[in-house]
């Protein structure tokens, strides 16, 4: 009888055993597959360069498996509009990324006169260390695809399209409310555009993230004014009284302590080995000056607005203060100014970042040209 009552016992068992790993498996079939991460709807808006600064911002964008790059958005600055696309679409073509959409801009700063007077500004107000004078400092091209098929050799495989840099912000910031990062590292012109255009934007944005300015710290080119701001201080002011959800601006504060040195440069240089990128490299204007100088260094500006989409927590010190641009045509045109106190009225708080975290910034850029 007792060897019939355990037979009895273990088959229960057996069976509720049994039962209970069907409902565990059939449970675990019904579970949801855990949700990827959603992608950063970005916006560039960039005066485009090859490779440093603002080519290897965009490189770092396109590639990165967290971002949705809606669209470039081409401003004068470094470059003329023109010289900008052209960058931006071989940019495109070498990473297999033309689906990415190019828009031209604005392509004069807001003052009349301000380009064929630029040079004279600086016999008048002085200068900074920086002699650059962008776009200011050459004669405009053509058309983007002479400037192509001049720099690069071959035919584009896509063009910018039809609509205006402008109209591209204002409908992509609408249609994915709340979402879109803006990452300014031109001039203003195509932002400021887009808020005249409509101000409910701006609150209708996540952030907007610049590589601009100098507020506790020396100007480059001018002696209190940044490039970026200073050959268009009117846009930038308008761009930075936006009532957006949150500014962060990667200033020369920290930007002039963020270099790219021998070293980095043969590390950087042996891992590219895509031949649009090879011809860029062997053609920057920073490539002979590396390799007949081992003490040069340069600045890597751009890459980090680009970072911070990808890592928030590059950021190690910052302050949170109202800003400003002086937009009078004076001694300290297109300084960027931080008040302690409550600021002028009409401008807003921002995040300016002091110090990054160079490490992780570093991995950032050799993953991005490790797949180059």
């Amino acid at each position: 009888m007792k060897t019939w009552k355990r037979l009895l016992q273990t088959t229960c068992v057996a069976a509720l055993v049994g039962a209970t790993a069907m409902t565990v498996t059939a449970s675990a079939a019904k579970a949801p597959l855990a949700k990827a991460p959603e992608k950063i709807p970005v916006i560039l808006d960039a005066d485009m360069v090859d490779l440093f600064d603002d080519g290897v911002a965009l490189l770092i964008l396109a590639q990165s498996p967290k971002v949705d790059l809606k669209g470039v958005t081409v401003v004068i600055g470094n470059s003329w509009v023109e010289d900008g696309v052209a960058s931006t679409i071989r940019h495109l073509e070498g990473i297999g990324r033309t689906d990415i959409p190019v828009f031209a801009g604005n392509n004069k700063p807001t003052r009349p006169g301000r380009i064929e007077n630029i040079k004279a500004e600086k016999k008048l107000w002085g200068r900074g260390h920086d002699s650059h004078l962008g776009a200011a400092g050459y004669p405009k091209p053509a058309s983007w695809q002479e400037t192509y098929r001049e720099r690069y050799k071959s035919e584009p495989t896509i063009g910018p399209k039809a609509e205006d840099a402008s109209d591209f912000i204002i409908r992509t910031i609408k249609e994915n409310p709340h979402k879109v990062t803006i990452v300014g590292i031109g001039t203003g012109g195509n932002i400021a555009k887009a808020l005249e255009k409509d101000p409910s934007i701006a609150p209708l944005a996540k952030e907007i993230v610049y590589m601009a300015g100098a507020f506790l710290h020396a100007g480059n080119v001018m002696p209190t004014a940044e490039f970026n701001v200073w050959l268009d201080p009117e846009s930038a002011k308008k761009e930075y009284r936006g009532a957006w959800p949150k500014q962060t601006f990667f200033p020369l504060d920290v930007c002039e302590n963020e270099r790219i040195n021998y070293k980095n440069f043969l590390d950087l240089e042996k891992r590219v080995k895509n031949p649009v990128f090879k011809h860029m490299w062997e053609n920057h204007y920073q490539t002979p000056l590396f390799r007949n100088n081992q003490k040069f260094e340069n600045y890597i500006w751009d890459v980090l607005a680009a970072s911070y989409v990808l890592d928030s927590s590059i950021v190690t010190e910052e302050v949170f203060m109202p800003v400003d641009v002086n937009d009078t045509y004076s001694l300290s045109y297109g300084e960027t100014l931080a008040f302690a106190g409550p600021g002028p009225e009409g401008s807003q708080k921002a995040h300016i970042v002091q110090k990054i975290d160079r490490k992780k910034v570093w991995k950032i850029v050799t993953d991005t040209f490790d797949k180059l």
